[in-house]
């Protein structure tokens, strides 16, 4: 016997993220965030004035009317600020909101290890595991059917990198009798999860293992219920703290990775010693951390799917070099970050360091530059017309050598 919960529709989380940048049904438009943005800082107008020049006049009779842009711009900022939402997308909104925070106590029921176990008053660790798991299905579904006609598109962002994570899992979930159907819901079917037993299903909705299913989508729901309610942008001094965060990230990166780093000293007469200039391997190493954390804390928060996404491939290489980087005393807490210890690192073979960070430490700075590129760059792309209305291709090209 299995619980199905099925919504007659085939949309999947393609259709969500293709909603997110169309604008059809209701979902509202990714692009209004770009839109916004040139409109506030002035570019938008310059195209329109272009477009308009000093005014277009028409008569009809004796009377006459100028029509000027400054009028249309208005018009535009007002639509753009405050778009009209209809009923059915209030409701979806809504039930997105509610949804996300029962989807979060399910997360949590499945990563308690009370669910695991037998309890006093007769209930077996199964039984509980299988209520669980039946309440996190229903739960997920309601946060992508309400996702699929939502205008917040803070929060749809990231229920669409849940599913994201989901589908890239999708293998280790029908192990324990959940799969995903064609419009992106999950199907339980209790008996094959009963025959897969409790630890299967603790193992991979484990919070102690950063990068497991259970992990991964208790991050995704935490940011989608903190996003902003209403379509905005990122805030400019969020955006540029967490691209400044990226670029110094980037840059340590390719300095532990570079053989300039790891050059030996020399003595008073110039000649080149057997040691290492561990003060300043370990000053790098330090600074990487810093900033690493740093990027986690501003930009995880972004609804930028560039953004997300180059942190995830981060977060994933941090996770399977783990236990390589807690033997240079960098450990990995459960939130994923990075915490230094000084002795720890100082004592390390060197030669063993730079090994390891010429492809780690190189392979983070890339991710981090393009973070820093979704921050900065695309962020605000809408500003590169120039006085005349015409685009300026030359700003795109800031990131061209460093990816």
């Amino acid at each position: 016997m299995g619980i199905k919960v099925n919504v007659g529709t085939n949309q999947n989380s393609s259709y969500l993220l293709q909603s997110l940048s169309s604008g059809s049904g209701g979902m509202g438009n990714l692009n209004f965030l770009s839109d916004y943005a040139s409109i506030k800082n002035g570019s938008y107008g310059k195209l329109m004035k272009s477009y308009y020049g000093a005014g277009v006049s028409t008569s009809t009779g004796a009377s006459s009317k100028k029509y000027s842009s400054e009028g249309v711009l208005e018009k535009i900022l007002e639509a753009k600020k405050n778009p009209k939402v209809s009923k059915e997308a209030q409701k979806a909104n809504a039930s997105l909101s509610t949804g996300i925070a029962s989807l979060k106590t399910s997360v949590s029921a499945l990563q308690n290890d009370k669910t695991y176990t037998d309890t006093e008053n007769g209930q077996n660790a199964t039984d509980k595991v299988v209520s669980a798991m039946k309440a996190y299905v229903t739960n997920y579904n309601n946060v992508v059917n309400a996702a699929k006609g939502s205008t917040l598109t803070g929060k749809t962002a990231h229920v669409a990198n849940m599913m994201r994570t989901t589908a890239a899992n999708a293998d280790s979930l029908a192990e324990i009798g959940v799969t995903i159907d064609s419009s992106g819901l999950l199907e339980l079917n209790e008996g094959k999860l009963k025959a897969a037993g409790t630890s299967k299903v603790q193992e991979l909705f484990s919070p102690d293992n950063i990068m497991s299913y259970g992990s991964t989508i208790a991050s995704r729901v935490q940011f989608a219920g903190t996003s902003n309610s209403t379509s905005v942008t990122d805030s400019t001094d969020t955006n540029n703290k967490a691209g400044s965060s990226a670029a110094s990230l980037k840059e340590d990166g390719r300095k532990l990775a570079s053989d300039e780093l790891y050059a030996k000293k020399k003595d008073e007469d110039g000649n080149e010693t057997n040691e290492y200039d561990v003060a300043k391997i370990f000053a790098t190493a330090k600074s990487f951390v810093s900033n690493y954390n740093s990027m986690f804390d501003k930009a995880e928060s972004s609804t930028n799917s560039g953004v997300l996404a180059n942190l995830s491939y981060i977060r994933e290489k941090t996770a399977y070099n783990a236990n390589t980087l807690k033997q240079f005393g960098i450990d990995v807490d459960q939130k994923g970050r990075l915490k230094i210890n000084e002795d720890t690192f100082k004592n390390s073979d060197m030669s063993q360091v730079q090994k390891f960070f010429k492809d780690y430490g190189s392979s983070v700075a890339t991710n981090a530059s393009l973070v820093d590129y979704y921050l900065t760059t695309q962020a605000n792309a809408a500003s590169g017309y120039t006085a005349n209305g015409e685009y300026n291709v030359q700003g795109s090209a800031r990131y061209a050598d460093t990816m």
